[in-house]
């Protein structure tokens, strides 16, 4: 599983023009879920994307999670992450999860990283044309993959 953190002042998704979702100050997430993903690797993104030291301190310094500023949160279900680009210029998604396995999980995730901020996450909505718009603040960008743990 792979999850692209982005330090946000203000994110939202639209799908036929329509907001589905906004927050403010937070995170926004692209999650891409791959068929050899399971509970566990849900269980370690949101531990870790909930307790990166990611936003200013009183100093400036980046030293506190989204639960220390309380962040709201935008995750956004995306497979090309998972985009083999080796051969030709075609990117491959065999490594991408199918819908029967991806839906579950990212909707473990969402209901997980809900239990775990204690309030309600913002999301796409799955296999949907979604145009995300957000102001990335710092710019800050982390990439977590639950394959690399070490």
């Amino acid at each position: 599983m792979i999850a692209v953190l982005q330090r946000v002042s203000e994110s939202s998704v639209s799908i036929d023009g329509n907001i589905k979702s906004a927050i403010k100050t937070g995170l926004m997430v692209l999650l891409g879920i791959e068929e050899a993903d399971e509970m566990e690797d849900v269980e370690w993104i949101c531990k870790k994307t909930a307790h990166m030291r990611i936003f200013p301190d009183e100093k400036g310094v980046m030293n506190k999670s989204i639960l220390e500023v309380g962040g709201d949160m935008l995750v956004i279900s995306q497979f090309t992450l998972h985009a083999s680009t080796k051969k030709g210029n075609r990117p491959s998604y065999i490594k991408a999860a199918k819908p029967e396995k991806a839906i579950p999980l990212y909707e473990s995730c969402l209901r997980n990283m809900e239990k775990v901020l204690g309030k309600p996450v913002a999301s796409g909505e799955f296999g949907a044309n979604m145009q995300v718009s957000l102001i990335n603040d710092g710019p800050v960008t982390i990439i977590l993959d639950s394959k690399n743990k070490v």
